[in-house]
Formats: C-alpha cells, structure tokens, sequence
C-alpha cells in the first residue's frame, strides 16, 4: 500500500525527532560565543512544527547549572490543516515541555541565561543539550545570520510564475487583480500568492507596525485593510529585504487566504485550514 509522503512526516509529530546537521552551528550572547560546533542537531520536541538546536555538552562554553521548572508558560495548540492533530505552533515558549529531561541554565561569567537549555532524556540524544533560540542575540550558520529558529533540513520554497486570473477581495470589496503573480510553495503551508503591487489596492492598505521573521525568507513587514469602514489587521504582508528563499517574491504583496476571497480563472478557491485560520 503507497504512503502520502506528507502523512508520513506528519505522522511522526508527536515523537521526539531528530536529523544531523553539517553546518557550523554558533551561538552568541553580546558578541560573545557560547556554543560552537560541528556537529549539531537539529531537534523537534513532540508536536512542535519548528526545530532547535541540539548542541554537544563539551561544545558549549559555558557552566551548566540545574534549572528550576519554569512556571507553566502558555502552549499554542494549532491545526496544520483541517484533519491534522494539534501542533505546537513557534510562539509555544521554549519552557513547555512535551519529552521528558532536565532543564538547565547556562552560566558564564556574570551572566546566566535562566532554563535556557534542556537535556532530553533520550539515547539519541545523550550528551547534547538543546537551546533556547530566543536566549541567543545572533545565531551563525556558518557565517551567514539565521533568524527566528533552526532552518528544518526537509523545508522547501518554490516560486513560480502563474498567468492564471487571480481576484482577492474582502466582503465583495477587491484588494487585488492579477494575472502575473508568483506563487509560493512552501512544505506543510497553504500556497501564498505574492503579486506585483501595481496590481494591489495599495490605498486601502494602511501599514502595520507588525513585523514577523521568517527563518528562510525574512522579516516580513504587514498592512491593515481598510473595507466597508471597518479594518481588517495584519491581512497583508510583504518582504523588502529578503532572505535567499524570499528574493523572487522581494517587494510583491500577499493575503492571508484564510482571511480573503480568492478566485482563480473565475472560480472560488476554498479557504485554507492553517494556523492563521
């Protein structure tokens, strides 16, 4: 019997996985570095959809000291899509725990950084500790800066160029008209469509001071729309500075379709279960 190769994947979430990694993989605090190595880990605690790193005891240079349970931090259960199990989505704390192991801090010299490692109890993972992403000022990939988490190793982005009609609107009002938009395709996510901004109502757009980052293509800047005297917030987003998955999509605008009306070549297309439903 054939097997869905997403279903396969999906399938292990709620196990403690983990994949070696080739890179030199560095960790810094205030310019100073506090783990570097060669032969990191990347590491999904069960039910968690972004990776961390798992770096070797002896790689780190800091005091590992016994850590206190962290009170308990808020979990954000999500839904993949609309059959999948929940997940724990990026703003689940590195404090919620889903294996078990031990927690530890970090100290070195006057500073400590509080729970911000955790030693799995697993074989597989014996002697290596996994780190809290956001305790770190700059992590290094070798010498390029990652951003947001550890980049998953079986994460794809493809773009491509669609000149199929696409209408997005919001309560019958359009936000946007195209026939030369790029589509981006990226493992587990629905399909984004980043159009030329020429194309888009950009005077019923108003910015946004959100900003999120994404580990492969960047910060991501949004905008709010204005329709039928009501806003609708963070429905738009677009990277000006990309990362290297971003940069043909660099400047282009895209809709949350969770939260939009899209048609393609005259026919709705239904509305994506994600974690921005």
């Amino acid at each position: 019997m054939a097997i869905r190769m997403s279903a396969l994947i999906m399938g292990a979430l709620p196990e403690l996985r983990f994949e070696p990694s080739p890179k030199r993989v560095r960790a810094l605090v205030g310019g100073q570095t506090w783990a570097d190595t060669t032969t990191a880990m990347v590491v999904w605690e069960p039910r968690r959809i972004v990776p961390g790193y798992a770096v070797p005891e002896a790689d780190l240079d800091a005091e590992l000291l016994p850590a206190d349970p962290s009170p308990e931090a808020e979990a954000h259960p999500v839904r993949m899509d609309a059959d999948g199990p929940p997940v724990l989505d990026p703003r689940t704390p590195f404090s919620v725990r889903s294996t078990p192991g031990e927690p530890l801090s970090l100290r070195r010299g006057g500073t400590t950084l509080e729970a911000a490692g955790f030693r799995a109890d697993d074989r597989d993972l014996a002697g290596y500790v996994l780190l809290d992403y956001a305790a770190f000022d700059q992590w290094l990939e070798e010498d390029d800066q990652n951003f947001a988490h550890a980049r998953d190793p079986f994460k794809r982005i493809d773009v491509r160029s669609t000149s199929r009609h696409l209408v997005i609107s919001v309560d019958g009002v359009v936000l946007a008209e195209s026939t030369r938009a790029k589509l981006l395709f990226e493992t587990h996510l629905p399909v984004r469509t980043y159009l030329p901004r020429e194309d888009v109502r950009m005077d019923l757009l108003v910015p946004s001071d959100t900003r999120s980052w994404c580990a492969y293509k960047g910060q991501a800047r949004y905008w709010s729309a204005q329709v039928n005297s009501q806003v609708r917030r963070n429905l738009a987003w677009s990277y000006e500075q990309p990362l290297s998955d971003g940069v043909e999509v660099k400047d282009r605008m895209t809709f949350f379709d969770e939260k939009v009306d899209v048609t393609v070549d005259g026919k709705p297309r239904p509305r994506p279960v994600s974690p921005w439903s």
